[in-house]
């Protein structure tokens, strides 16, 4: 409803209906009598502007009385008690005011239904942006706008300004389904809209687009002609050329008007001259193949998956032919992207590395450079997580030659490396953000997407740990923009895990209602593609939550606790009561991996340590986390966090100092 949108704002009111205010919790306010509604709704036809009070007079009766003014005076400040009801007495009114002759309401932009409803339709966004926006905003229509005051003249000009607006959100909303391939669903509402707004052309036009799209091709054309008879015989007039276009084009089936159909065309029809005129065992093919497990990878889910298992198949190919080029061609050509620090298939990552290093040694000397830059950057990106010196050396490799070239495809490559490589100890969010910034600027400038999602992602997290959610919203935000926008579907996954992060930092939820959050963003993740990112992750969430509210960790043994086990274990035994097991399993602990939960896996070990009173790994994790005492613990993720590490640091100093 358009009252909890606004209760951000404190009264909001709405005039999509019977005019009706709401105070900050939701809750009705009662605006006395029909007089009182008058002037409030008289104040906001205004927009701001001043009513002079003899206006409002010949407004509210055909003929003043007169006590007019006076009325108007008493119906005005009982307006007031009733909006501001905690205004102190004598302090001037912040929502009704007084200015020379009359009053005006100022109401912030988002407080009046009709303002926001205008935005909402002539703002232009992607198209499943618009969708979701526009089913929103048609909601809050809760009956003819005014409903009360139809009849008065004052509230004629903008009652039919907002039903043209309605009816323009209607095609606006068809638009956007008929974009994103709903044209099923956009016939219902169409053909009512049409039916009931005889004169619209535009409403036809899209009525028969989508019955076309739909399959209907002779159920759009008879919307056609029944638009012709319409118009003709009620009107008088002919139909414009969009629908005289329309028309003709349906008739002779043109291409453009099944863009998703043309695509499929295309993309057979060129997939079957590839196969004729490139012979079956030409080089080619297998550079031709890494192109399209490129694209396959960014699909998510089981495209992702094939891209992972016929990538090694393409590298070890390639390797057979014994051309130290290509294989190395084949190998640097799959740049695709990475966010997360874990590798989905450690194993086949280390025979990419090692296929990477042979080429790299099989090169000939002199030259190659842009090739050599792309297999350093595969290294660095396969290598990550780890603790191999190789990874950072390769990445520093990469960065320096890509930038000695003029390859601006390269140098997003490499800073990708160079992301995946700046996890050598705590703090280093600083230095994530600028890499992500200079991807952005980099990408945006050449038409790199997939590599300026990258950089606002790589924001979105650093942000995070830097306790910059403004900043974090603004970098999810433009990387969901731009992946509804390109297909990129895999985004999706870390903005909703991120704002659920968001919700658990800011406290603007409970921890139950978090707990929820995070089982339905773990939903998610099934079918992803990306086991690196599911395994154990959901568990984890759940043990933050639960350490950052004083809770014990979750003890169920089936628990899944995939790669984090050996830093939640200490943790579980405590809430088993098993002192002397934890302070056993605590010892046993390894460093974490250099990833995005570096810090998050020390503060685990941190609070196991003050627990069970371990001096030697207090004072461990105390070295280890100090550098990024500003930050919030796994907030870089994008995922989760377990507070402030300055917390955690407090707790340690006063441990040891016992």
């Amino acid at each position: 409803m358009f009252r909890e949108k606004g209760a951000g704002v404190g009264v909001v009111f709405g005039v999509l209906g019977p005019v009706v205010a709401w105070d900050g919790s939701g809750d009705v306010i009662d605006l006395k009598g029909p007089r009182h509604r008058a002037v409030l709704a008289r104040l906001i036809v205004a927009r701001g502007r001043v009513v002079p009070v003899s206006l409002l007079a010949e407004d509210l009766w055909p003929d003043p009385p007169s006590g007019a003014l006076g009325a108007i005076r008493t119906f005005v400040g009982a307006l007031r008690r009733a909006l501001e009801p905690d205004r102190p007495p004598r302090a001037p009114a912040r929502l009704l005011v007084t200015r020379g002759p009359g009053y005006a309401l100022h109401a912030e932009p988002d407080a009046v239904d009709a303002w926001r409803f205008e935005r909402a339709v002539t703002e232009t966004a992607p198209p499943g942006v618009m969708l979701e926006r526009l089913q929103e905003a048609l909601g809050w229509w809760r009956g003819p706008s005014y409903a009360e005051f139809a009849d008065e003249p004052w509230t004629r000009s903008e009652r039919s300004r907002l039903a043209e607006l309605r009816l323009h959100a209607v095609e606006r909303l068809a638009e956007a389904r008929l974009d994103l391939g709903l044209a099923a669903e956009a016939v219902p509402d169409l053909d009512a809209h049409a039916t009931g707004h005889p004169w619209r052309e535009d409403a036809w036009r899209l009525l028969a687009l989508a019955l076309y799209r739909a399959g209907r091709q002779g159920d759009a054309l008879a919307v056609l002609r029944r638009a012709r008879t319409l118009l003709v015989e009620q009107l008088g007039v002919d139909p414009g050329p969009a629908l005289r276009r329309l028309e003709n084009d349906i008739l002779h089936q043109a291409g453009h008007l099944s863009p998703e159909d043309t695509a499929a065309r295309v993309w057979a029809q060129a997939a079957a001259a590839y196969d004729r005129s490139v012979a079956s065992g030409a080089r080619i093919r297998l550079e031709s193949t890494v192109g399209l497990l490129r694209g396959l990878a960014v699909t998510g889910g089981s495209g992702l998956e094939a891209a992972r298992e016929q990538r090694m198949a393409a590298v070890t190919a390639a390797e057979e032919l014994g051309d130290a080029e290509l294989t190395a061609r084949v190998i640097g050509s799959y740049d695709v992207p990475a966010v997360w620090t874990r590798s989905d298939d450690p194993e086949q990552a280390a025979q990419v590395v090692a296929a990477a290093e042979r080429a790299l040694s099989a090169l000939p000397p002199g030259g190659h450079e842009a090739v050599r830059a792309r297999l350093l950057a595969t290294i660095a990106l396969e290598s990550r997580g780890t603790r191999l010196p190789r990874g950072p050396r390769a990445a520093r490799e990469a960065e320096r030659l890509a930038r000695g070239l003029d390859d601006p495809a390269l140098l997003a490559f490499a800073l990708n490396g160079v992301f995946m490589q700046t996890f050598h100890r705590a703090g280093l969010a600083p230095a994530r953000d600028e890499t992500g910034a200079e991807l952005i600027v980099l990408s945006s400038r050449h038409g790199l997407v997939t590599f300026e999602i990258l950089g606002h992602l790589i924001r979105m997290q650093a942000r995070g740990a830097l306790g910059d959610f403004p900043g974090a919203d603004g970098h999810a935000l433009a990387a969901d923009r731009l992946a509804e926008r390109n297909e990129r579907p895999l985004v999706d996954v870390f903005t909703r895990w991120y704002r659920v992060l968001r919700l658990a930092a800011t406290g603007e939820a409970s921890c139950s209602e978090l707990e929820a959050a995070y089982l339905d963003a773990a939903a998610r993740l099934d079918g992803a593609g990306m086991p690196g990112l599911e395994h154990g992750l959901p568990p984890l969430a759940l043990l933050s939550l639960r350490i950052r509210h004083g809770l014990p960790a979750q003890t169920d043994e089936r628990t899944d606790w995939g790669p984090y086990e050996p830093w939640a274990r200490p943790l579980v035994l405590l809430a088993q009561d098993r002192r002397e097991d934890a302070a056993t399993a605590l010892r046993e602990t390894p460093d974490p991996p250099r990833d995005l939960l570096f810090e998050a896996m020390w503060c685990l070990t941190a609070h196991a340590a003050v627990s069970v009173g371990d001096t030697e790994t207090m004072e461990r994790a105390h070295r280890e986390l100090a550098p990024a005492a500003s930050e919030l613990a796994g907030a870089g993720s994008g995922l989760l966090t377990l507070g402030p590490v300055s917390r955690y640091l407090d707790d340690l100093s006063a441990a040891l100092a016992r």
